[in-house]
């Protein structure tokens, strides 16, 4: 949330709510429907739009050349997702009927029909309760640019677009090898897929129009085509090589059109850094805190700061640190929450660090509304934490501090007087750091969205992958 010159009470609620249910994206999409439909009563078309609850259905486009397979890959991804295949095919054959003859005639010996008739047949097929509930995938279609800009014109805008790619060679012989089942439209091959059953076989039938010189044309036509269809569909069309088995073609495309692209949607930074004693998070917690106006929320300096302050949770704290016992969460958590709860937390965002250290406290901030939407794992190895951590030498004349390795003192007579902080002991270090990794596999089940960085490289270079990680849109989360 932008902060303003006037700044106004923002609960802590209202950005959270906004990220967890999409409002970002939901009012995105209902604009574009505005814009492309321009309906007479915008609100009644809105309404409408939200009652069919249909924007995470599968939306999907396969493409490729002649015996590329993508009819197959279209059909068992119905299967899979529970969708609704739309192919030319099927789409003219509902419309056969009650074409003209002329039309039909055409249509029969080219296997072509205007544009404008496929885009309304394909229209009405998509009013149907069945596309609507449980979303469809367009085999082949669109096979012109003139077909794409269309089809987009009238609003239908795939989530996800595949392409099928192989030499002509390769296409060539395959198609050479394909046979129909007439009774299911199943697809089978010579010598890739055939089918076990006699019966199956001694059904199938050679398709027209696979002889060699009708396949090079057809894949002449394809290819100058295809140039023009693919800028289209910028930002959300893979490409997926044809020449392997299907199984495997089939599962790259089940994996990408199971993606969920990056939400544009702004949002409130609000970050947690995780990592063993040792691996630079205070250190990246500032640098993040400098540069993009952070909160800079270290739970450690949040207990000293109320016990030196004398406030009423620090006077119950006070206990702990005479004892040297470790702080109930209750009481960490109700120090920590009541600065998450300050305005400059909520409009700036925060990074913290030092909590949770396992899956029970982060189960705890969870329940209480404070979800970091970025987390980090930085991971370092003990030999680079011992070497890090038991060089550290602070000057006790002068509160300078040094690292034997890294930033040696300047003078003899300075490093004489050095003295050893208890806590950077090798046994110290050793068990903080097994401490954290038993619980760290929980955390990261726990965080799934986390993303786990190198910490064992130069502090700048982890930094760049810190900002890179939250300045970059995370994929869109679909309940």
């Amino acid at each position: 949330m932008d902060a303003t010159t006037a700044p106004h009470r923002i609960p802590a609620e209202m950005p959270q709510y906004g990220e967890a249910n999409h409002i970002f994206e939901l009012m995105q999409t209902m604009l574009e429907q505005l814009l492309i439909h321009q309906p007479e009563d915008p609100v009644s078309f809105m309404i409408k739009h939200l009652n069919r609850n249909n924007d995470n259905v599968p939306k999907i486009i396969i493409l490729g050349p002649p015996a590329s397979g993508k009819t197959t890959i279209a059909m068992w991804l119905c299967k899979h997702l529970n969708s609704n295949l739309l192919s030319m095919q099927n789409l003219i054959g509902r419309e056969l009927q009650f074409m003209n003859p002329e039309m039909k005639r055409q249509y029969l010996r080219t296997k072509m029909i205007p544009s404008a008739l496929l885009v309304r047949l394909i229209e009405d097929r998509l009013e149907e309760e069945d596309c609507i509930k449980r979303g469809w995938i367009l085999d082949g279609i669109p096979e012109t640019r003139e077909q794409a800009l269309t089809i987009q014109s009238q609003g239908i805008i795939p989530r996800h677009v595949v392409v099928l790619s192989a030499l002509d060679t390769v296409l060539i012989e395959r198609n050479l090898g394909k046979r129909v089942d007439p009774q299911t439209g199943e697809i089978y091959h010579t010598t890739f897929d055939w089918p076990p059953e006699s019966d199956i076989q001694n059904r199938l039938v050679v398709p027209p129009g696979i002889s060699e010189m009708e396949t090079a044309r057809k894949l002449l036509e394809y290819h100058r085509n295809i140039v023009r269809i693919i800028p289209s569909y910028p930002k959300i069309l893979k490409v997926i090589s044809a020449d392997q088995p299907c199984v495997d073609v089939f599962y790259q495309a089940l994996t990408y059109v199971q993606t969920h692209h990056r939400s544009n949607a702004p949002f409130t930074p609000r970050v947690l850094l995780c990592g063993p004693t040792g691996s630079g998070k205070s250190l990246q917690a500032a640098l993040l805190a400098q540069k993009y106006s952070l909160v800079n929320v270290c739970c450690g300096q949040l207990l000293k700061e109320a016990v030196a302050d004398k406030t009423q949770f620090g006077e119950l704290i006070r206990p702990f640190f005479e004892k040297q016992m470790v702080v109930p969460d209750s009481l960490v958590v109700k120090v920590l929450t009541q600065r998450l709860d300050h305005q400059d937390s909520i409009q700036k965002g925060w990074v913290m660090h030092g909590f949770p250290r396992d899956q029970d406290q982060a189960h705890m901030l969870d329940t209480l509304g404070y979800e970091p939407n970025r987390v980090f794992f930085l991971n370092v190895p003990l030999d680079s934490i011992i070497e890090r951590l038991t060089l550290r030498r602070t000057d006790p004349v002068t509160g300078e501090r040094y690292h034997l390795l890294y930033k040696p003192p300047p003078t003899m007579e300075i490093q004489a007087r050095l003295l050893q902080n208890p806590k950077d002991s090798e046994e110290q270090v050793k068990l903080k750091v097994d401490l954290f990794y038993r619980n760290s596999a929980d955390l990261e089940q726990f965080y799934k969205q986390a993303i786990t960085l190198n910490g064992d490289q130069d502090p700048y270079t982890v930094f760049e992958y810190v900002e890179s990680g939250i300045i970059n849109p995370l994929p869109k989360k679909v309940p």
